[in-house]
C-alpha cells in the first residue's frame, strides 16, 4: 500500500528509538534564516546548514527530509514574526492592509523570502494562525470561504511582490534610475504613446517619488477595497434570482434589498 505523503509539520521530528538528537528543528531553522540573510536563498544548503551546526549533512535527515523542509520551516517562522496580538478595528480592509505593512516589514527584514517558489500550501502553524486572523478581519464579510481565501492569497502575493520591488530598487544605482526616468519620458512625448504622455502628464507639480510605505499601504487599500466592497455588493446581487430588481421585495418576503 502507498505510504501517505506527509509533510515536516506531520512528520516526528525524533524516532522513537535512538539517542536523543544532538539538536532540532529550531535549531536547523536559525541556522538556515542566519544563512539566508547573510547570502540570500542561495547560500542555504543542506551542506551548509551542517556545517554552522558542526555536524555531519547526513545527520541533518533525522529532522528534515531535505532542503524543500529548510524552506517550508523558514517561511514559517518568519511568518512568526507577524505581530498577530494587534486587535481588529472592525473595518476589514484598515485590518487587512495593516497586516499587509507588517508582513511586508518581515520580508523587507529577510530579503530572500520573495524568493521564495511560491507553492498554494505551503504552510505550517504560523502561517495558519496568519491565515486565520486574516480570515478573522473578514468575519463580517458575506462572501464565500473560497473567495475570501483567494483575498488573501492575492494580498500575500501582492505583499511579496512590493517587497521584491523595494529590495530591488534599493539596489538600483541612482544614475541607472535616473536614465531610466528619461527614457520613458522621451518616449512618451515623441507622440506615439498619447495615454502614457497623458498619465505622465498628470504628475506634473507631483513630488518626483512617493514614499514606499505610502504607496503600498494607498494600492493595497485600493486593491482590498475593490476585492472585499464589491464582492459584497455582488454576493448581495448574487442573492437575488435573475431578473429580480434587487430593490423591490421578494414575493412573500419580509424585507427588501
Amino acid at each position: 500500500m502507498a505510504q501517505e505523503p506527509v509533510t515536516v509539520w506531520t512528520r516526528a521530528e525524533r524516532g522513537a528509538r535512538g539517542p536523543l538528537p544532538a539538536h532540532s528543528r529550531a535549531d536547523l531553522t536559525a541556522v538556515a534564516v542566519e544563512l539566508a540573510d547573510r547570502g540570500g536563498l542561495s547560500a542555504v544548503s543542506m551542506r551548509q546548514v551542517a556545517k554552522e551546526l558542526g555536524t555531519g549533512q547526513a545527520s541533518l535527515y533525522r529532522y528534515v527530509s531535505g532542503r524543500e523542509d529548510l524552506l517550508d520551516l523558514m517561511t514559517d517562522a518568519v511568518a512568526g514574526e507577524i505581530d498577530l496580538d494587534v486587535p481588529l478595528h472592525g473595518d476589514p480592509v484598515a485590518d487587512l492592509v495593516a497586516l499587509a505593512a507588517r508582513a511586508k516589514a518581515a520580508h523587507l527584514r529577510h530579503p530572500w523570502l520573495p524568493d521564495i517558489p511560491p507553492e498554494p500550501l505551503r504552510l505550517g502553524p504560523r502561517s495558519v494562525d496568519y491565515l486565520e486572523y486574516a480570515l478573522r478581519a473578514m468575519a463580517s464579510v458575506r462572501m464565500p470561504g473560497r473567495t475570501k481565501m483567494e483575498i488573501v492569497a492575492l494580498m500575500s502575493a501582492l505583499v511579496a511582490q512590493f517587497a521584491r520591488a523595494e529590495i530591488q530598487g534599493g539596489r538600483a544605482t541612482t544614475d541607472r534610475q535616473a536614465a531610466q526616468a528619461a527614457y520613458l519620458s522621451q518616449t512618451a512625448s515623441q507622440g506615439d504613446h498619447p495615454h502614457v504622455a497623458a498619465a505622465m502628464a498628470d504628475q506634473h507639480g507631483e513630488a518626483p517619488t512617493e514614499d514606499s510605505q505610502r504607496l503600498f499601504e494607498r494600492t493595497m487599500h485600493r486593491v482590498l477595497t475593490g476585492l472585499v466592497v464589491d464582492d459584497m455588493a455582488a454576493a448581495d446581487v448574487g442573492d437575488v434570482a435573475p431578473g429580480e430588481d434587487v430593490e423591490t421585495e421578494r414575493e412573500g418576503g419580509g424585507h427588501t434589498r
